[in-house]
């Protein structure tokens, strides 16, 4: 197994003003899954390139383990990219399409054959083999193109948006077979992604890019519960924000004082809690509040609550939220371990 690293990458293009990549600094450990997340020309989908090969990085170094790959042309660099189009050959067969990069090898038709046998049953294509790949639906042709890449077994796979061609009911299949591949290859794989459910499912950890900079790296659960900055937590949903003062283990802010979890730094701060953390009833930093609006969701409710001037807002399940009406007063609190204070805003 490899380690990816991308030190002090920086990209900008031809005629553009600004740079696509700014002093990019990531690493992928051995055997993981990291998902490049980010909103549209973030960069992401730029990196995925760098990585494989397909454009020079301005500045910076691409390295597998202690290996420099970043002057290395694709075909030299074990790493393997599979696109948001299948781009599968038209005029051969999906075993053909699977064993062509094994044929180029120059390896023998047995071992080719048994391969490629092998990886259509682990992504469950078991006899297709034979068919076109006009006679599969887009899930089958993303899995042959799947097999395709890992059958090569590289050192790291990138996988561009795999799922967004994809119907909804087929996205939840294939983000289990991804997941289940991964974990059974072992091969260090990286998936670009604009999607937060795609990413917060599949991968160990998510590099989540804004305007070209690495905004945080961390797992899935820490990037929601302790955003890096607000600008972070804005992304993954987070819309209660609250500018106070920390004075020992407690905030004092438009709510009055606050406990928190842990100590964390002193003076100046913003606060920041989930709409889910939230809590109706009594309980720790239980405060009052006047309902302004409820609205459903499908799976949550999304209510919005006024105490004194200060908003915020809820995610409720539907039945705890079937009572409430817009004028209503209620009591809602915010649990210590769920107040979180904005590293560098304090």
């Amino acid at each position: 197994m490899t380690a990816l690293h991308l030190t002090g990458i920086a990209k900008t293009y031809p005629g553009t003003a600004r740079p696509t990549l700014q002093g990019l600094d990531l690493t992928v450990d051995s055997g993981k899954l990291t998902a490049l997340l980010g909103p549209s020309g973030s960069g992401k989908t730029t990196a995925m390139k760098l990585i494989a090969g397909l454009v020079p990085p301005d500045t910076g170094h691409i390295r597998l383990d202690d290996r420099d790959i970043t002057a290395l042309p694709p075909d030299r660099r074990e790493v393997v990219m599979v696109f948001q189009n299948p781009h599968l050959f038209p005029h051969l067969t999906v075993a053909e399409n699977v064993g062509f990069g094994l044929r180029m090898r120059g390896l023998p038709a047995a071992r080719i054959a048994a391969d490629t046998a092998a990886m259509l049953d682990a992504v469950q294509l078991t006899g297709l083999g034979a068919r076109k790949p006009g006679q599969l639906s887009g899930g089958q042709a993303q899995r042959a193109a799947l097999a395709r890449a890992l059958v090569l077994r590289p050192q790291v796979l990138l996988l561009d948006e795999p799922l967004s061609n994809l119907d909804a009911s087929l996205r939840d299949d294939m983000r289990a077979l991804i997941r289940d591949l991964q974990r059974q290859t072992g091969i260090t794989t990286v998936v670009v992604t604009h999607d937060q459910t795609e990413a917060v499912v599949l991968a160990d950890r998510i590099a989540l890019l804004l305007d070209g900079r690495l905004a945080q790296d961390a797992a899935p659960q820490d990037l929601f519960q302790r955003p890096a900055t607000e600008a972070v937590a804005r992304f993954f949903g987070g819309v209660n924000f609250l500018e106070g003062r920390v004075e020992g283990t407690r905030f004092d802010g438009p709510l009055g004082p606050l406990d928190l979890f842990g100590t964390p730094p002193q003076g100046p701060a913003r606060l920041t809690i989930r709409p889910e953390a939230l809590r109706l009833g009594p309980g720790p930093n239980a405060v009052a509040a006047t309902v302004r609006e409820v609205g459903f969701l499908g799976s949550q409710c999304r209510v919005q609550l006024l105490v004194g001037a200060t908003p915020l807002v809820a995610l409720l399940p539907p039945g705890d939220a079937a009572a409430l009406q817009p004028g209503g007063r209620v009591t809602v609190n915010l649990p210590p371990h769920a107040l979180w204070v904005l590293p560098g805003q304090a």
